[in-house]
């Protein structure tokens, strides 16, 4: 099946060259807001985060005054990126040095209580770093007060584990310190999102926080090695664990993310499906008792392939893998690995090609996290593929329902991670006789109404990401990237009540503002852009438009989320089409004035032209909207007539 997305990037290696103190592009960037008592670092994977926030931490203790630091991951493995590094060889002031017993994250102790304890030592005693996970500071915390962290900074890594939730006892902890101490914090996450249900951070909280993004398209754009990243679906019917070998090419260094044991694609055995994995590459040889390699010889040829077992749970097992993986320094060192809930985020795997995973991620940032394991910079490859193994409607499966939903939802995330993973353009409004040449990396748009305020400022440059994501997972639009919806409705009416709702503050005139950048960099986003001679065209809907002549009103006209749906729909049999189609109209939205006024003209205009009126049956699902149109006006009018007589 063809990928949905084929992004392809310059390879400047702008983002992995360092300046005279050691630091790549986004670390330099983040240094510079080092000031600040809250700073909230959003970056994608492999971007340098961890040794973003050692240049951070130590400028706080030895240049602003902070006593001591403590570095807070949600899991142990990724303890190891916290781990002593010689700064200085490089350019910066000093070193990252903690005492072995500050480093909770390696194995050993007594368990939860011993490393609580040992952090609270570490807080009431002198020395200066500590790293922990999320765990072990909620625990600490609970039996800390909080003046006991006066001028200490915390930097919680993969921050998107915290939220606004009030049952979400890291959440509270650090709204209650933000309150209550001088506490400085850092927050760092590889997810754009703030929360795929929830918010991580109240907007009071969030609004207190000095923020450094890096997006995606800076990361990889300026890598030295990889050329280009696909992202595609492929759909099965039956046990997945039949239908993997058509997708896992064991020449591509390869990481499986198993579905979790509660989803609909598993078998409710994940031993069996590790077994059966292996069965699908070839002959199991020998695990390795040291290091817990599994060893297997392929199919056809022989080839001895290494996998990596991180769904069993024995926690010795377990330790031994993680340990091997954590110091793997050659490209054949491993080939296959295979998890359940690991291997994510934080985990680095440099070598890893293709992200294979099986049954839709509901979460967003999970996805994210996912995509980033086979996004890092490597010279063992140029391309690097996410892939989904999705199954299938099939209308006799009594799952029927669920399997179209996690169709849907992957069409949904494809056109998001479109637009994360596209160049970001700033968008300007062109002027009558505009004469200025236009920067590179700039739209001069007609009409466009650029942010008159702070507020919509902020949004466009912090939030846009957060928004969008808002947008595609509303259920009206993943009708309209199907056709369902007119793009003039979705433009105009569906996505201002979105932004309506996740901002009720904005004034109209903010709002009309937020609504166009949305718009216009959707449609960019999703437009191919080529150049002939010295003009540049952009693909709207299915022509090519000069850039020179784009306005706001060329581009509420366009549907700028169909095309994922049209390459899917190429991909499918009609019945599952069909399957798809029936789900869309299930979520039909309901008539109103606002769809009516821009809907109307359009009937005259097709009145006009066909010389007959829209049908209600129609194939085409604008002119069964059309004809719904009609009926809506004509029931209005019957209960005004009635009105009238009563």
């Amino acid at each position: 099946m063809p990928n949905l997305i084929d992004v392809t990037y310059a390879q400047t290696g702008e983002s992995t060259s360092t300046n005279d103190m050691g630091m790549r592009a986004m670390q330099a960037r983040a240094y510079e807001a080092r000031d600040n008592q809250y700073l909230l670092i959003k970056a994608p994977p492999a971007s340098g985060k961890s040794r973003a926030l050692m240049f951070i931490a130590l400028d706080k203790l030895y240049n602003q005054g902070v006593k001591k630091a403590i570095v807070a991951v949600p899991e142990r493995s990724i303890g190891g990126s916290f781990g002593n590094e010689p700064l200085s060889k490089y350019g910066f002031f000093r070193d990252w040095e903690l005492e072995e017993k500050n480093n909770l994250c390696i194995p050993g102790g007594d368990g939860n209580n011993s490393k609580v304890k040992a952090l609270k030592e570490f807080v009431k005693g002198d020395d200066k770093i500590l790293v922990c996970t999320h765990a072990t500071l909620r625990f600490a915390c609970a039996e800390l007060e909080d003046s006991d962290f006066d001028n200490v900074l915390l930097a919680i890594d993969e921050f998107h584990h915290v939220s606004a939730d009030g049952e979400n006892v890291l959440g509270e902890t650090l709204r209650s310190l933000m309150a209550n101490s001088s506490a400085h914090i850092v927050a760092m996450t590889g997810s754009y999102f703030r929360g795929d249900s929830v918010p991580v951070l109240l907007p009071e909280d969030e609004a207190k926080f000095a923020k450094v993004t890096f997006n995606y398209y800076e990361q990889l754009n300026g890598y030295q090695y990889l050329k280009s990243l696909g992202i595609g679906y492929h759909f099965y019917q039956g046990r997945y664990t039949d239908a993997i070998d058509e997708v896992l090419d064991t020449d591509k260094k390869t990481i499986i993310h198993i579905p979790s044991v509660n989803s609909g694609e598993s078998t409710k055995d994940k031993y069996d499906e590790v077994d059966a994995i292996i069965d699908s590459i070839g002959d199991f040889v020998a695990k390795d008792s040291e290091t817990g390699v599994i060893t297997i010889k392929r199919k056809g040829d022989g080839k001895l392939i290494k996998m990596a077992d991180l769904v069993h749970d024995d926690a010795k097992d377990r330790d031994k893998i993680v340990e091997y993986l954590r110091n793997i320094d050659s490209v054949d060192d491993m080939d296959v690995i295979v998890a359940l809930g690991m291997a994510k985020e934080g985990f680095d795997w440099s070598y890893c090609e293709h992200s294979l995973t099986v049954g839709y991620r509901g979460s967003l940032t999970e996805v994210i996290q996912i995509i980033g394991r086979c996004t890092r910079d490597s010279d063992n490859k140029t391309h690097a593929q996410f892939t989904n193994l999705i199954a299938q409607p099939d209308a006799a499966d009594d799952q029927v329902k669920i399997a179209v939903n996690n169709m849907l939802k992957a069409i949904t995330c494809s056109l998001l991670m479109e637009q994360v993973l596209a160049p970001n353009f700033k968008f300007k409004t062109k002027l009558p006789d505009d004469g200025e040449a236009t920067p590179p990396g700039t739209m001069k748009v007609g009409g466009f109404k650029e942010p008159s305020t702070q507020r919509t400022k902020d949004i466009v440059e912090q939030d846009l990401a957060d928004l969008k994501a808002a947008i595609l997972q509303d259920e009206k639009i993943i009708a309209a990237s199907a056709g369902a919806v007119d793009p003039e409705v979705v433009n105009k009416v569906l996505i201002p009540k979105i932004i309506q709702t996740k901002y009720p503050d904005l004034t109209a005139e903010e709002l009309e503002e937020v609504r166009q950048h949305v718009v216009v960099d959707s449609a960019v986003s999703a437009g191919e852009i080529k150049e002939e001679g010295d003009k540049k065209f952009i693909k709207m809907a299915d022509k090519f438009v000069n850039i020179d002549d784009l306005n706001i009103d060329l581009i509420d006209s366009i549907n700028s989320f169909q095309k994922a749906f049209e390459i899917l729909s190429k991909s499918v049999t009609t019945n599952v089409l069909k399957l798809i189609q029936e789900s869309i109209e299930s979520t039909r939205i309901k008539m109103d004035f606002e769809e009516v006024k821009i809907l109307w003209p359009k009937v005259n205009a097709f009145v006009k032209e066909k010389g007959r009126q829209p049908d209600l049956n129609a194939a085409d699902l604008i002119e069964r909207r059309l004809a719904e149109c009609i009926i809506w006006i004509k029931e209005q009018k019957r209960q005004k007539a009635q009105e009238a007589n009563a």
